[in-house]
């Protein structure tokens, strides 16, 4: 089914009294077009599987199925695959155990309300929700000990955007990504719409990056040791605008959200900022590196450490919900050089959007020495894919 949703809004005199505190509005109305348009959803069929287009030389088999909703990955020491269950609130180990490219053995490893974020370090595993980060004991045969510890319980808030995310640096530090908690609103609390970093010492954590509206998906360049993310561009703005983004994200920048996306683009609708304009907040801003469709919905982003494709990275887009002409559901590749610039991206796995119909919306991303797992959280599958 779909919508249209118009509205126009318009200054009165009473918001000439708040100036002090929110800023002045913009000097002419601003406009915002929401249209609603969710492809249909297809059950999970063979067919479609068997229909799915990869890039030259890699082939994609479904490694598990009826999974529910599993949304992050993580590849254990011995090929285990760990997935993170949000709405189920548990983490599943899956294993490989005649080596034919399938699972064939499930483990509940862990119960953790709202879970989404996962990684691993020195024999602990680390699972994060909207608030907390636990720490649990790696037993010898994957398993997860019992007992947790708590090692973060305040982290802010979610709201609109509560799936944390997070792994450990080339410098040994964790960094955790906040969300902002509404589609475009000045955050009140500074670690939102942010990049925290945190030392695993002291578990103390500092700001690295701002004005990042909901950077799910980072990762290190192997080569160059450079942060990279992917951010949700805002909603409510119109089909084309603004885009996702591609950045590179360094200590202490500011990507501009909520007052610019993409290029340092000015977001109009926005109230100019007490004591500045928006073009003159924005001007020391970061600019994104590589733009993409607006509302493609990046979640999950992975480097190659290895092998021919080192470098280069790949992005799963979740699929808009928002555009007249629906964008992403589909993994793409983007090519980095050998400095660690991206020069451009290509078509890493598609074929789940089929007109206004889709049957998968890739989430998960884990890209092993020679298979890459992709989760898709809408028929509750695991890829794998393998070069031929």
């Amino acid at each position: 089914m779909k919508t249209k949703y118009q509205f126009t809004a318009f200054l009165c005199v009473m918001g000439l009294l708040s100036y002090g505190q929110k800023g002045i509005p913009p000097k002419e109305d601003t406009k915002k077009v929401t249209i609603t348009n969710f492809p249909t959803h297809l059950e999970y069929s063979s067919s479609l599987s068997s229909s799915l287009k990869t890039a030259n030389g890699w082939q994609a088999t479904p490694a598990a199925m009826g999974l529910g909703k599993p949304r992050m990955l993580y590849i254990g020491k011995k090929g285990q695959l760990y997935v993170t269950r949000r709405d189920a609130g548990d983490v599943l180990m899956l294993t490989d155990t005649n080596n034919d490219g399938r699972f064939d053995d499930m483990t509940r490893v862990a119960d953790f309300p709202g879970v989404h974020g996962i990684t691993a370090k020195d024999d602990f595993m680390y699972l994060c929700n909207n608030n907390k980060v636990l720490r649990y004991a790696l037993n010898a045969d994957g398993t997860l000990g019992k007992a947790a510890d708590t090692l973060i319980k305040d982290l802010p808030s979610g709201g609109q955007h509560a799936n944390r995310t997070m792994d450990f640096g080339p410098d040994g530090k964790l960094y955790i990504s906040v969300g902002s908690v509404c589609n475009d609103c000045k955050e009140s609390d500074k670690e939102t719409a942010a990049m925290l970093q945190v030392d695993p010492q002291t578990w103390k954590r500092t700001l690295y990056a701002s004005g990042l509206r909901n950077t799910i998906g980072f990762d290190w360049q192997p080569q160059t040791k450079e942060m990279w993310g992917v951010d949700n561009g805002g909603d409510t703005k119109g089909d084309d605008w603004p885009p996702e983004e591609l950045n590179k994200i360094i200590m202490g920048g500011n990507y501009g959200f909520p007052f610019a996306y993409g290029k340092k683009e000015v977001d109009q609708s926005r109230e100019d900022p007490v004591g500045n304009t928006k073009e003159g907040w924005v001007k020391p801003t970061q600019a994104s590196i590589l733009d993409f469709p607006a509302h493609s919905a990046p979640i999950a982003f992975a480097f190659f450490d290895s092998g021919k494709n080192k470098g280069d990275a790949l992005v799963c887009w979740h699929g808009s919900w928002n555009r007249q002409n629906p964008s992403g559901y589909k993994v793409e590749r983007i090519k980095f050089d050998s400095k660690g610039n991206p020069t451009g991206s290509e078509d890493f796995l598609t074929g789940f959007l089929i007109g206004s119909e889709r049957f998968g919306r890739p989430a998960g991303l884990a890209v092993g020495s020679d298979v890459v797992y992709i989760s898709d959280d809408a028929n509750g599958i695991i890829y794998a894919l393998k070069q031929k």
